[in-house]
């Protein structure tokens, strides 16, 4: 009998997929529930990411000519209902201040004041468009005003019954751009813009592959003429939604009266996008690359690129190694990796060398350097990357490591991407019967072991009610109707009525 691999995660992905990547977060010390249910504190590594993410994003959001601002949390309830679809779409999910002080009641505990009952009651913000598009109407008078390109980095609240660490929580991270445009092309091109910003960042920085595509009319966001999106595989054949750029036609601003006199004198309605990511970028990272030993970060958002541990096992050799291990750790942090120097983590913790190196592994560092006594004679470095698993480590001279470091974390990225791409790949079937649609999705099948789940690209009528019949009884969804699927054309599976195109069903987070 094999003996079996120990693994630092249990359950692992095969066994127990959502419990698994619960253990990561954990593992990896990302993020944790918070007292107040479906909501979390993100820990300082996992908040690191996001920092990263932050930083990265919104320099390629302002090379594009954004600027930042901010708007209030507070939305008054008057502003959501004029955008009937709007209000609809996030009504179940609104969070309201009805009050604005508390006292003591005659039980003793505190409770809000019957008196002090505002007059109109505040929604947390959910998202921006009725308050930006507010602020909007006050500052556009003529087209010398437009375009107006801002965005705002933000938390939003939208009341979650299933909650889940970054990919579903009542209060969540984001950015969201809302722009004003004098013309229907201007805002379209704009809408599209930011979805290629988007899947650049995804595909570049993220490693994880996507396809690019409009959402199908009953996915779109409420309110919205045209809803775009990136989708992204998971390890479970999920699909992720990771980021979503609406093109908002002039709704918004007949909502919000944003009008402009026109170069020709004629009084005009706006043309409006907005778009965003969230939080749960981080949930794709995790899903789409982490193992069964822990996290997995792609080198370029990673919070730190290499961790040095000294291993140390006699007090007379202490000195000589954290000496050592210093040097190495000033000259690493000193060496540029992208627009940033590198990131180097040295762990002095007097604490056994196999546990720290599994507490990184688990972090999911890109690089782990151990350095003992014989390293140190030698003039070498004992190197393992995240992406080849601790097996594979090996010992490195220190000017190797030097010359090489760079070029080993930007293999790791194109590694951690190839490998998920080349998994969307064997996963993704074109799949022309009814039959065969039912079959790939149904768990386990045993008729055709070899389709199990994932992208299936099939025709589909454009029917609504279709779509939801498809929903209902299989739990799957039209993921995007993608810009490119290679072939024209042909005959919806469920209808046999014409299809213009194949589309993306999936079952998803």
């Amino acid at each position: 009998m094999m003996k079996k691999t120990k693994n630092a995660i249990t359950p692992t992905r095969e066994e127990d997929y959502p419990e698994w990547y619960q253990q990561i977060i954990k593992a990896a010390d990302l993020a944790q529930s918070s007292p107040v249910r479906g909501c979390m504190v993100i820990k300082p590594w996992g908040y690191s990411l996001w920092e990263n993410i932050q930083k990265i994003l919104d320099g390629m959001i302002k090379e594009t000519g954004h600027k930042n601002a901010y708007f209030p949390l507070f939305i008054p309830l008057s502003y959501l209902q004029k955008e009937a679809e709007h209000v609809e779409g996030f009504a179940k999910e609104c969070a309201v201040v009805t009050h604005h002080r508390l006292e003591t009641g005659p039980d003793g505990k505190l409770r809000p004041a019957p008196a002090a009952r505002l007059e109109e009651p505040l929604v947390v913000r959910p998202t921006s468009e009725t308050i930006i598009g507010e602020m909007y109407a006050n500052w556009v008078h003529s087209y010398r005003d437009l375009p107006i390109l801002i965005n705002q980095w933000a938390n939003v609240v939208r009341w979650e019954m299933r909650p889940r660490i970054f990919l579903r929580t009542t209060e969540f991270l984001w950015q969201e751009g809302h722009t004003a445009h004098a013309s229907e092309d201007e805002a379209r091109e704009e809408t599209m813009r930011m979805l290629d910003v988007y899947a650049d960042f995804a595909e570049n920085y993220l490693a994880m592959p996507v396809i690019k595509g409009e959402k199908s009319e009953s996915e779109r966001f409420p309110g919205a003429e045209a809803t775009y999106c990136i989708e992204a595989m998971m390890q479970d054949r999920k699909a992720l939604q990771a980021g979503t750029s609406h093109f908002l036609g002039q709704n918004f601003s007949k909502a919000a009266q944003i009008k402009y006199l026109s170069d020709q004198g004629r009084e005009e309605y706006a043309w409006t996008t907005s778009w965003g990511v969230t939080t749960r970028l981080i949930g794709g990272v995790i899903m789409i690359h982490s193992d069964d030993d822990g996290m997995v970060m792609p080198p370029r958002v990673a919070p730190s690129h290499m961790a040095i541990l000294p291993i140390i096992h006699k007090a007379e050799t202490r000195a000589q190694v954290l000496e050592y291990c210093e040097k190495l750790s000033k000259r690493l942090s000193e060496m540029s990796y992208g627009d940033n120097k590198l990131r180097v983590e040295f762990d002095t913790r007097d604490i056994h060398g196999g546990e720290k190196a599994w507490e990184w592994t688990k972090k999911g560092i890109p690089m782990v350097l151990e350095v003992g006594p014989r390293d140190v004679a030698s003039n070498s470095v004992f190197v393992g990357r995240r992406d080849l698993g601790r097996q594979n480590r090996k010992s490195m001279s220190l000017d190797e490591l030097i010359s090489t470091a760079v070029d080993q974390l930007e293999e790791i990225q194109k590694n951690l991407f190839d490998r998920a791409l080349v998994f969307q790949q064997v996963n993704t079937f074109r799949i022309d019967s009814k039959e065969d649609f039912e079959a790939f999705f149904t768990p386990r099948n045993q008729d055709k072991p070899e389709i199990h789940g994932g992208f299936a690209m099939s025709h589909w009528c454009g029917s609504a009610d279709v779509e939801e019949e498809i929903s209902n009884k299989y739990g799957v969804s039209i993921r995007c109707i993608p810009f490119d699927t290679g072939d024209g054309e042909g005959t919806c599976i469920f209808t046999g009525k014409p299809s213009k195109q194949r589309v993306v069903f999936a079952k998803a987070y």
